[in-house]
């Protein structure tokens, strides 16, 4: 498994979202920025207050020209139910044997025991220009995105 690195191109792949409709990555390429977070379980604490944040900055991504999507393993029928709890106004793609958390090079996390919880910023073309790797601080990969998305073109 080899991971993606800052100025590799990311993978194309195709995912369900949580209404059953499948993002094909190469229609946001070239549109609009875009980032990618990986979290480990729908409605866990940690992933819902990572979740609600990217929720809370929605509009501030969209003024920044990116597209918000979460990975994880979990069915379409958890995420929607996750999503609608939560009232999550992005995609949330649904990684069902964690193939494309592998094709990325997610690392897992407590021995191997838990998902990693990474977030990755592309630029319109399809480049990773920031990783963010962190299982405890949830707010940051927020932060983090927003502030490396002021700085690209």
């Amino acid at each position: 498994m080899t991971a993606i690195k800052i100025g590799d191109k990311i993978p194309g792949f195709s995912l369900p979202d949580q209404n059953g409709m499948v993002a094909d990555m190469k229609n946001f390429i070239g549109e609009s920025n875009i980032v990618l977070f990986f979290y480990p379980k729908d409605d866990t604490p940690g992933c819902t207050r990572e979740a609600c944040s990217f929720r809370d900055h929605y509009e501030d991504f969209a003024d920044a020209g990116a597209e918000v999507f979460g990975i994880s393993g979990q069915s379409v029928g958890s995420h929607k139910n996750f999503a609608e709890k939560h009232n999550l106004n992005y995609k949330l793609l649904s990684d069902e044997g964690n193939k494309v958390r592998k094709l990325f090079g997610v690392p897992s996390s407590f021995f191997g025991l838990m998902p990693g919880r990474v977030t990755y910023v592309a630029d319109r073309t399809g480049k990773v220009v920031y990783i963010f790797n962190s299982q405890t601080n949830v707010k940051e990969h927020v932060d983090k995105a927003l502030q490396v998305l002021g700085n690209v073109k």
